[in-house]
């Protein structure tokens, strides 16, 4: 009997068992079925690429483009399966300033660089003397954002930016860009068949996003027209009133490596991840001191000696962490920050505009 009761048990659980694997698996195949119905809605709600480029141009034709403007800029867009590979895949490398430095500033581009520099020394001292920017930092930015206008991009700027807006996740951003785009056109600064730009729709050799160029390209020779991509003059007087107008102080250089004694507060250096432009420059205010205050608190030069006896600010900068280099940085910091918001960027802006200077190039004065 103890047997059969234990053999009634032990069947009685075995249904049970069959019919939860049962209802769970109805379920499994039921909630399958509707990710399937949902991807497929998704899928089918999305547009091609074609009727979203005309959905664009409808947009942009209500913004006030003309349809002759719109015809003639979307005739060969295309879709770049590449640029949204980039934009997804940007790569992550293990990196250190040290590793950096060498191959974004190696010995070749300090060369030419200098080179550059003799070579357009007339048409830089001009501009930089408007626009109150030292011409080394014209030359350092040209040469690092498209080595000197050699490399500035081949693809389609009007196709780029619509290929990043349909792919969906900076959609508000890319469409500004191709407003922006479609505008410079519109000025005929440039032709459709010569806007060629980069994967995410940066432009000539100073590598203006669109909105960029809108804000801040100038005419630098006076022939009408803003040329970023051949016109050496519309190039740097760009560049520099870029600078200029965030705020570019031509009686600064752009900051310091320095050395920090033992046991010093590292809370005094901006956070390495702030996040957005904003709450760096208030991790900056907090950081910011006198030199004659962070020569009290013991930091020196590179070299060990002190810092130099002048009334400037600067705010404390670890582009790694406390056991890499560290950077008293002047205003100028910031200026170059806004152009791009990287430390490893503005730090290779400024050691190549260093080398630039020493040793020093014959006829160019520059003390600064």
């Amino acid at each position: 009997m103890a047997a059969s009761l234990r053999s009634g048990k032990l069947g009685l659980g075995n249904k049970v068992k069959a019919t939860l694997l049962s209802l769970t698996l109805a379920s499994a195949l039921l909630s399958g079925n509707s990710l399937a119905a949902s991807t497929d809605a998704a899928t089918a709600e999305k547009p091609t690429f074609e009727a979203y480029v005309e959905a664009l141009k409808a947009e942009a034709l209500e913004k006030g483009f003309s349809r002759e403007l719109l015809d003639s800029s979307f005739a060969d867009v295309t879709f770049h399966k590449r640029a949204v590979k980039a934009d997804r895949n940007q790569p992550e490398k293990v990196e250190t300033l040290d590793t950096y430095l060498p191959k974004r500033v190696p010995d070749w581009k300090v060369n030419r660089a200098r080179e550059m520099f003799q070579t357009h020394r007339e048409l830089l001292t001009e501009i930089g003397n408007k626009y109150r920017v030292q011409p080394r930092f014209i030359v350092a930015l040209w040469g690092l954002e498209t080595n000197f206008g050699r490399i500035m991009g081949n693809y389609n700027v009007i196709s780029a930016l619509s290929t990043l807006a349909y792919e969906g996740r900076r959609e508000a951003f890319f469409k500004k860009q191709l407003w922006a785009a479609l505008t410079i056109l519109d000025e005929g600064h440039i032709s459709i068949d010569k806007m060629k730009g980069s994967w995410a729709g940066a432009m000539g050799q100073n590598q203006f996003m669109p909105t960029s160029f809108v804000s801040y390209a100038v005419d630098g020779d006076g022939d009408g027209k803003k040329d970023i991509w051949g016109n050496h003059a519309d190039v740097f007087a760009s560049m520099a009133n870029y600078l200029n107008r965030e705020g570019w102080s031509d009686e600064l250089t752009w900051g310091r490596q320095v050395k920090l004694p033992e046991n010093f507060d590292l809370s005094l250096a901006i956070p390495k991840n702030t996040g957005s432009r904003k709450n760096w420059l208030k991790a900056w205010a907090e950081s910011e001191k006198s030199l004659a205050e962070w020569q009290a608190l013991g930091v020196r030069r590179s070299d060990g000696t002190n810092l130099p006896r002048v009334d400037i600010k600067a705010a404390l900068i670890f582009p790694d962490d406390e056991n890499g280099r560290v950077y008293l940085a002047y205003d100028n910091y910031k200026s170059l920050m806004h152009w791009n918001l990287s430390y490893y960027f503005v730090s290779s802006v400024g050691h190549l505009s260093d080398r630039i200077k020493f040793p020093p190039l014959k006829a160019i004065k520059e003390n600064k």
